[in-house]
């Protein structure tokens, strides 16, 4: 089962990877987009007509190529999801528990969620599909550096990590992490659309042109991190200290995931305080927001990698 979750997940990663194309080919060639409106231009002549075309002909109506493209996109999208699942739960079942005991494991849970998190979203607005481009980029890279970087074999549990504490803090946790790593994605491109609509075109600015309007964006990142801020607090600052204290008699020690998943909860925290607080301007919240999650990508990365402490079974089976 080990191998099969594996051979899962190189499937899973090229899933994602042609809905990525896909999610692209919509962004650029749709009739929605600005190359599709430019070619539908250069057929239809003054008035609307048709090149060629009699006065009185109606123009056709262009065949509306990006919804077949986006739908198609979904739908590889959706699969990915399902081969994602796969790969977690024969990953479970090879290591005869819930796969979330290492680095590996847990971006791999992670990613999932978030996936998963993009489709509900996308099921109550349609209209932001073409997002899905950087989605699954998001999730393509992240799931590469996690194939490449943090791999580990299918082991027992760490006995620290034996108790029911497992499954209540490191769920939340992911379930939050996911999330957030979703909200990241619209915040970006607020970023870029406020850049864009005050007159910026250099890159990556000029890529505004393309997104959904700006105020859009703004409220799913809102909303975003709004669901998973509790979710965070309880998983790091109540579940965590709580597990910490069953398993090694402290709450609270210093080690650098517990200092980082702090950082991470006062960076999100500010972003609420921000995004709360009339004066302060949207995209000055919104780079909070980028920077809590430039914390988050430390504590999963960087802490597990770089530094030594009592989390240190991260990268072990």
């Amino acid at each position: 089962m080990a191998d099969v979750s594996d051979q899962l997940m190189a499937v899973t990663v090229l899933a994602y990877l042609a809905a990525m194309v896909c999610y692209a080919a919509e962004y650029a060639f749709g009739n929605r987009s600005h190359i599709g409106r430019a070619a539908t231009r250069e057929l239809v002549g003054a008035g609307d007509r048709p090149v060629g075309a009699s006065p009185v002909e109606a123009a056709p109506k262009p065949q509306d190529r990006s919804r077949t493209l986006g739908l198609v996109a979904v739908g590889l999208n959706a699969l990915a999801v399902l081969l994602h699942l796969g790969t977690l739960a024969t990953r479970g079942v090879a290591a005869d528990r819930m796969p979330w005991g290492n680095m590996y494991e847990f971006t791999l849970s992670v990613t999932f969620v978030g996936s998963v998190a993009w489709l509900a979203v996308l099921g109550r607005r349609s209209g932001i599909r073409h997002l899905g481009l950087f989605v699954t980029l998001s999730l393509v890279v992240l799931l590469g550096a996690n194939g490449l970087i943090a791999y580990t074999p299918v082991g027992p549990l760490v006995p620290a990590l034996n108790s029911y504490w497992f499954v209540i803090h490191i769920a939340t946790i992911i379930l939050a992490s996911g999330t957030f790593l979703l909200g990241a994605v619209p915040a970006t491109l607020f970023l870029i659309k406020a850049g864009y609509d005050q007159g910026k075109r250099r890159f990556p600015y000029t890529l505004g042109a393309w997104v959904p309007a700006a105020a859009t964006l703004e409220r799913l990142t809102f909303r975003l991190h709004a669901f998973a801020f509790p979710l965070f607090t309880f998983g790091a600052l109540i579940a965590g200290p709580l597990w910490a204290e069953a398993s090694w008699g402290r709450y609270w020690g210093w080690d650098p995931k517990e200092v980082w998943a702090f950082i991470s909860w006062i960076v999100y925290a500010g972003y609420l305080h921000a995004r709360a607080t009339p004066s302060v301007k949207r995209t000055t919240a919104t780079w909070i927001a980028l920077i809590g999650f430039a914390t988050m990508l430390m504590s999963l990365f960087g802490v597990n990698l770089y530094f030594a402490g009592l989390h240190s079974y991260a990268n072990a089976g």
